[in-house]
């Protein structure tokens, strides 16, 4: 299936490892251009260079969403080497998860910063040039636990159902403008974090994670795969999606217990 990303310029947020990375690496295949910014320079270099050696056009920018004129040299940037801007990602986030009662108005304040109003200042950076190319998509990175929070997940689960009312919230605005806004609420995928985990307990990997997906209850019985998380995000910012807006999708193994 032709995506029809070729050419199309795409921003994705916390683009250097994980998530994020997958996402440009999908993106670079379908051909489309890719601009990623993160906080840490080292591997945000290291994670350009390995998408430019596959073949892609990439610009990396250094720069914390939690600060307003960091996006908005990120977005300046990007606008400025290729002249458009057609899609965004915002996947910049970390899983920060306690107790209420522990959680400090401090850690509130800067959860709510790096996802929310990252998100939100984000969006609100491309959406000109997102209308001057007649349209595009946004696509919200959030968690499960913005449908289903548990407990001892704050501030984290709360932010994120922020991040998804936000999403619905612009694309009622923006639908008339062509512009498409969905989120993807990840469960539980592979990525370093578990790679760790797994070489703790001196397991490979594949093995550690189809036993914690069985313990969680993950109906799949095994953790997702970034190139899976990364194929559903391709496909919402492509015209094969051009139909669906204000949807919130989990990808997640079956694991969410709300649809």
């Amino acid at each position: 299936m032709d995506l029809e990303l070729s050419g199309r310029v795409v921003l994705v947020t916390g683009g250097s490892d994980g998530l994020g990375a997958a996402t440009a690496h999908r993106l670079v295949q379908e051909g489309a251009k890719v601009a990623l910014c993160a906080r840490g320079v080292e591997r945000l270099e290291a994670t350009a260079a390995a998408l430019r050696a596959q073949g892609g056009e990439v610009l990396a920018v250094p720069a914390d969403v939690a600060r307003a004129e960091d996006i908005a040299r990120f977005v300046d940037a990007a606008h400025a080497r290729w002249g458009r801007v057609d899609g965004l990602v915002n996947n910049a986030g970390t899983a920060e998860a306690k107790p209420f009662v522990a959680v400090s108005d401090a850690e509130w304040e800067a959860d709510l910063q790096l996802k929310l109003f990252g998100a939100s200042r984000a969006a609100r950076a491309v959406l000109p040039h997102l209308q001057a190319a007649g349209g595009g998509a946004i696509v919200n990175v959030l968690s499960i636990k913005a449908k289903a929070p548990g407990q001892h997940s704050a501030p984290s689960s709360v932010t994120r159902a922020a991040g998804m009312s936000l999403t619905k919230v612009l694309s009622k605005e923006l639908g008339a403008q062509g512009v498409r806004v969905n989120a993807v609420l990840v469960g539980m995928i592979a990525s370093a974090q578990w790679e760790r985990r797994a070489q703790k307990a001196g397991q490979p990997l594949a093995v550690f994670g189809a036993e914690k997906a069985r313990e969680a209850g993950v109906p799949l019985g095994r953790l997702g795969r970034s190139e899976e998380f990364a194929d559903v995000v391709a496909f919402l910012l492509s015209a094969r999606a051009s139909y669906i807006s204000g949807v919130a999708l989990n990808v997640d193994g079956g694991l969410s217990p709300v649809v």
